[in-house]
């Protein structure tokens, strides 16, 4: 069993599904409710240890109701949060989601403005049997120590660069995925290939996932495409979450980036399928029995 170590954000959800995402104040009605722990790292731990993979957590989180819940969540998950201690007088992440019909969102979080920012209680050498790390942009100093105790190691380090990172910490991951506004905000430049091309100093293997339009990927000014596979979308939050946290396990596991990126973008896919964020993460004979049917 390989061992992903996520170093990042854990959330409590409310999850509202809509039939319309709300457009002036009103009030509006849900036709279905769903409250459990999100996060990009905790979702994409989520998703490694339901794909058989041995998943850790390090993330910070006040010492609140909320915190007790994405504990215990994540540990029946078969989490690791051993490492995550409550903070004394902070407040645990939590954000209020809205889904539509088209599986789009709209998301309200909130974060505690005085959370520690200093990594100093992070391990200063990674387990033994750590096979790569996966960091979000939520807890930079956090995901930026692992992942140049990762580089050391000579283990992957993936980032989830889902909005605009601090430079050092792109340049310190192994392969660094954005989403396409995470990827225009970092670069400032519309078009996924030339920013790619932008970012590419060949110290890292770069890409970006575009939906339905699958992930363009870029190494030493070489750009590749790998296609998305084709579901009818009920819920997309989350979805770039598993889609990592599959990725970082593929990698753990020994895969090459593009049969890793299949294997995350058919984990992505049937979690599309289904309502509920995280909750919709597959297993790993789903998964595999996905790929099949799409490859026969």
């Amino acid at each position: 069993m390989s061992t992903v170590i996520c170093v990042g954000i854990a959330t409590l959800d409310y999850i509202y599904a809509v039939p319309a995402l709300p457009t002036e104040g009103a009030k509006y009605r849900a036709s279905a409710l769903a409250v459990l722990g999100g996060g990009i790292a905790a979702n994409a731990s989520v998703a490694v240890a339901r794909l058989g993979g041995d998943a850790s957590l390090y993330t910070r989180l006040g010492d609140d109701i909320a915190g007790d819940a994405i504990r215990a969540e994540l540990g029946d998950e078969g989490v690791d949060v051993a490492a995550s201690l409550p903070l004394g007088g902070r407040r645990s992440p939590v954000s209020a989601i809205m889904v539509d019909r088209a599986g789009e969102r709209m998301i309200v979080s909130y974060s505690d403005p005085d959370m520690p920012a200093e990594p100093d209680w992070l391990p200063d050498f990674l387990p033994a049997d750590a096979d790569a790390v996966l960091g979000d942009t939520r807890w930079e100093a956090g995901a930026l120590k692992l992942f140049r105790l990762a580089r050391a190691a000579g283990i992957p380090a993936i980032l989830d660069g889902d909005r605009k990172a601090d430079p050092d910490l792109v340049s310190a991951a192994s392969h660094a995925v954005f989403s396409e506004v995470g990827l225009r905000e970092q670069t400032g430049v519309d078009d996924l290939e030339k920013a790619l091309l932008g970012l590419d100093t060949g110290a890292n293997w770069l890409a970006v996932t575009a939906g339905a339009r699958g992930v363009v990927t870029c190494r030493h000014g070489r750009v590749g495409h790998v296609p998305a596979f084709a579901v009818d979308v009920v819920d997309t939050l989350g979805a770039g979450d598993v889609w990592h946290g599959a990725f970082a396990l593929a990698l753990a596991e020994g895969q090459g980036e593009d049969e890793a990126i299949r294997f995350a973008s058919a984990a992505a896919a049937i979690k599309c399928t289904r309502f509920g964020g995280r909750k919709g993460a597959p297993s790993r004979a789903e998964t595999e029995t996905f790929l099949k049917e799409r490859t026969s």
